[in-house]
């Protein structure tokens, strides 16, 4: 009795788990808000066009993040995940100060 009381334990555990993880994966990813503290750091904003040059001078007229080497996502797709966000989700027309050009 005792083994196939802790098999059937271990493998709701398991099973559980596997739920938990897989729920997480298909969840909506987050957008990335011009208000979070790191997009804020980075001068992060939705739109490269509201840039305030004075502010940040490497921007120039032409930067976005769909053309960023960071942006994991085609230029054509509306948002994609940024390794500088912590996964989150960033505009393609979107810019920050950790812009690099994609080669």
């Amino acid at each position: 009795m005792k083994s196939s009381r802790r098999t059937f334990l271990i493998s709701s555990i398991g099973v559980a788990s596997a739920l938990a993880v897989s729920r997480t994966a298909f969840a909506d990813p987050v957008k990335l808000a011009e208000s979070d503290p790191m997009a804020q750091s980075l001068g992060y904003k939705l739109d490269a066009a509201t840039v305030d040059k004075a502010k940040f001078p490497r921007y120039a007229a032409g930067q976005d993040c769909g053309n960023c080497s960071f942006y994991q996502g085609k230029a054509t797709d509306p948002f994609a995940t940024c390794p500088m966000f912590a996964g989150k989700q960033v505009a393609s027309k979107g810019w920050c100060n950790a812009y690099n050009k994609k080669a």
